[in-house]
């Protein structure tokens, strides 16, 4: 009994017989969805010892004064701040109750659902009433131990007896699954498919089994605490940072990656097959066995160290999926995962003696009715502000030139991707103006050189004041001045383009 509860119960004692069955009454206040105390707007406040008293019979001066004061008051703990009620467990026909643990009224995630893992609530409570038992038995025992423990002691009879039990438990298990239990196992996997914990008894012996269960109640125990103080919020985008490759890359927005994944906080991403683990051990192991060291599909540009992979996303669904992963954490506007069928991947690397490392990506319709050359484009954080988003722009364009069209990109742009286009449109335009000879400008003639739409021209000639309209006509100016200043800083940036020479690339004829 705690220090407050018994000054409680003997202000009870003294109390009228009235007052006393009240006392009696709110010693166990109604429970909530949470578990916790009634959690409303007011809050539950924890009375003085002479609460009862204080229901009937007024107060004096000196104790409303002092009730005044915040710093007399009790402290307040609000239990609706840690639970959101419209919160649901997404285990199909869950209805949130329970946890894992058994110390918890509510979960709110796969991890503490009892559902997912074959369980009742009721039946997670016992276990963690066992957990407890065996915890609090070996902390005694050890404390014993250590009285008398040596640098280098021999095992204690416990320690023989329980390795002796340990033993005696996994030579009972039978190894091979009996008819009736792979039946009903199977009979499980149709019936919930991956809604559902796979059911592990008889798969392996009890004593590992119950290891494996405790890791994860305590596992769950740890997201909840998690959960509680902040660090964790449901719905949110929980993967802060990747490892990809040498570089920690903190991403940007939220990725719809499975929940066992994005609740992490940190993911591990093959560089080569993208394919996204959980832990740096898992990672190391598997670029061991990878095999990988370019992205699938045919190399249609090579120039230097720089590549260009056409990956088509009907033959390599895994890679492309993976890889629209990965864009979504720094993608504001992007909503292609997994349909990834109609699309071709253009996969910009850059190689030295350990693999094709990748640079960034441009997506594009296979089919496209509006004449789209780009759907969705990205360079990795790393290889930002080097030039190599201009070159998957440059690319893109020149696919079109080959297919003798006129391509424009897919709308709505990221902010940073609208920058790129404007930057890009700019250099083109001043490009075309520096070698330009005629007299006569045309847009037409523009759109058909550069394969750059023509509203897209128009839009970048308005921005740079290069396009009047004067007695009934609409004129392109010549601005040497901004052909100048574009030429220095061309000279200035190096050598960072598109070789048209080095792409061996025909366009699709069909999907």
């Amino acid at each position: 009994m705690t220090r407050a509860s018994l000054r409680l119960s003997q202000s009870s004692q003294d109390a009228p017989p009235d007052v006393k069955q009240v006392v009696d009454r709110d010693e166990s206040p109604p429970r909530t969805p949470t578990g916790n105390a009634q959690s409303s707007e007011s809050d539950i406040d924890v009375s003085s010892p002479s609460a009862s008293h204080d229901e009937s019979h007024a107060k004096d001066p000196s104790q409303k004064d002092s009730d005044s004061d915040p710093s007399h008051r009790p402290k307040r703990r609000r239990f609706h701040e840690s639970y959101n009620f419209n919160m649901k467990c997404p285990t199909p026909g869950c209805n949130s109750l329970g946890h894992l643990t058994g110390k918890h009224e509510r979960h709110f995630s796969i991890s503490g659902c009892p559902l997912y893992h074959n369980l009742s609530a009721d039946e997670c409570k016992v276990k963690a009433i066992d957990r407890d038992k065996q915890d609090e038995e070996r902390s005694q025992s050890q404390t014993e131990e250590s009285r008398h423990a040596t640098r280098h002691q021999a095992p204690t009879p416990r320690q023989v007896r329980y390795k002796e039990k340990v033993v005696e438990m996994r030579r009972k298990r039978d190894s091979p699954l009996a008819k009736e239990q792979k039946e009903k196992n199977m009979e499980h996997r149709q019936s919930h498919g991956t809604t559902r914990e796979p059911l592990l008894e008889n798969i392996t012996s009890e004593y590992d089994l119950e290891l494996f269960r405790k890791a994860q109640a305590r596992a769950s125990e740890d997201l909840e605490k998690l959960r509680l103080q902040g660090q964790i919020t449901e719905g949110s985008n929980m993967i802060k940072t990747i490892v990809f490759g040498r570089y920690e890359l903190d991403t940007w927005y939220h990725s719809p990656y499975p929940e066992e994944y994005a609740r992490l906080g940190r993911l591990y991403v093959c560089e080569f097959c993208l394919k996204y683990m959980k832990s740096q051990t898992i990672l190391r192991r598997h670029m061991a066995k990878c095999v990988w060291k370019h992205p699938p599909g045919d190399e249609v540009y090579r120039k230097g160290a720089i590549s260009v992979f056409e990956v088509d996303g009907k033959k390599n669904k895994i890679y492309c999926q993976n890889l629209c992963l990965l864009a979504k954490l720094f993608l504001d506007h992007k909503t292609l995962y997994y349909d990834v069928e109609p699309f071709l991947f253009y996969v910009m690397t850059e190689a030295d003696n350990t693999g094709c490392h990748l640079v960034g990506y441009f997506s594009k319709e296979k089919n496209s009715f509006l004449n789209y050359n780009v759907s969705c484009i990205l360079t990795m954080p790393q290889y930002m502000r080097q030039g190599y988003g201009k070159m998957l722009i440059d690319f893109s364009y020149l696919l079109s030139k080959v297919e003798e069209k006129v391509g424009s990109p897919e709308r709505p742009l990221s902010d940073l991707g609208l920058i790129s286009y404007r930057s890009y449109w700019k250099e083109v335009l001043l490009r075309y103006m520096y070698n330009f000879q005629g007299k006569e400008i045309s847009i037409k003639e523009i759109s058909q050189e550069t394969a750059v739409n023509p509203v897209d021209i128009v839009s970048t000639l308005q921005s740079l004041q290069m396009l009047k309209y004067w007695k009934g006509k609409h004129l392109v100016l010549k601005r040497q001045d901004l052909i100048d200043e574009w030429k220095a800083k061309e000279n200035k940036r190096g050598n960072k383009t598109i070789d048209p020479s080095s792409l061996k690339w025909t366009p699709p004829k069909g999907t």
